[in-house]
């Protein structure tokens, strides 16, 4: 499994700084590894509409796929000593971090934070590269087409669920505020497009972790001079599902 088959099935990829070189000739096993967790990964419709707090369930999953292969979350320190004497000590909590005998890889997945979180990320690597703790930074994120799509796909789950009111909602765990509420004027038939719409402003917007606000910063140099890989999640890996009955 390679980065080329990610990209036929749609997947976002992109290497900076040599970075696929670095990863093809230092870390072919774990390239591999990822390439294969990501071509398995799958989201459900469903997913994306329900409510609650916490990690979403597919992050959830896409960790657990990691994690049992040695892609394990770790606090990176970073010691400065001066005659013996520490002067200084930063701590870098990275998600996910692949050891092998050449070196260290960096890995998080920013599924629906605020598009900050990438200057966070991108920043941390650069420092741990800089002092020899990682050889490669990597980001998962939206992809492109999904991002562009989810509009569609919440619409279209709605549908198959029924919805027409706000009161269908509450089987997705989903309860709109009253600001939220009021920016949705239509009933009926019209309901739902103009719901879809809204809610994916409100939870996936612009401002949120996706493919471009990802290439914004790689445009604008932040990361520099690390190796990085930057992967999105299609449209392809959403798959319609039911709500379990009651």
């Amino acid at each position: 499994m390679s980065l080329s088959d990610l990209e036929r099935v749609g997947f976002d990829v992109q290497t900076v700084n040599h970075a696929l070189a670095v990863l093809t000739t230092d870390f072919p096993e774990p390239l591999e590894e990822l390439c294969g967790v990501l071509m398995d990964f799958r989201v459900t419709d469903v997913e994306l509409i329900k409510g609650g707090g916490g990690e979403a369930e597919s992050t959830q999953r896409l960790r657990r796929s990691l994690t049992e292969r040695q892609w394990i979350k770790r606090n990176i320190v970073i010691r400065k000593t001066v005659d013996d004497i520490e002067r200084a000590a930063i701590s870098h909590e990275i998600d996910h971090v692949r050891r092998s005998h050449e070196g260290a890889i960096a890995l998080e997945i920013e599924w629906n934070n605020k598009d900050p979180f990438f200057d966070r990320d991108l920043e941390n690597f650069q420092r741990l590269h800089s002092e020899g703790a990682i050889s490669v930074g990597i980001i998962v994120t939206r992809g492109e087409s999904l991002q562009g799509s989810m509009v569609q796909i919440v619409a279209d789950c709605a549908v198959n669920h029924a919805v027409r009111s706000f009161d269908d909602l509450e089987q997705f765990n989903v309860n709109p505020t009253a600001r939220q509420r009021g920016m949705v004027r239509t009933e009926g038939d019209g309901f739902v497009a103009d719901w879809a719409r809204r809610f994916v402003q409100d939870k996936f917007g612009s401002a949120t972790t996706h493919w471009n606000k990802l290439r914004e910063r790689i445009e604008r140099g932040v990361g520099n001079p690390c190796p990085l890989l930057l992967i999105g999640i299609p449209a392809t890996s959403v798959y319609q599902d039911r709500l379990p009955q009651a």
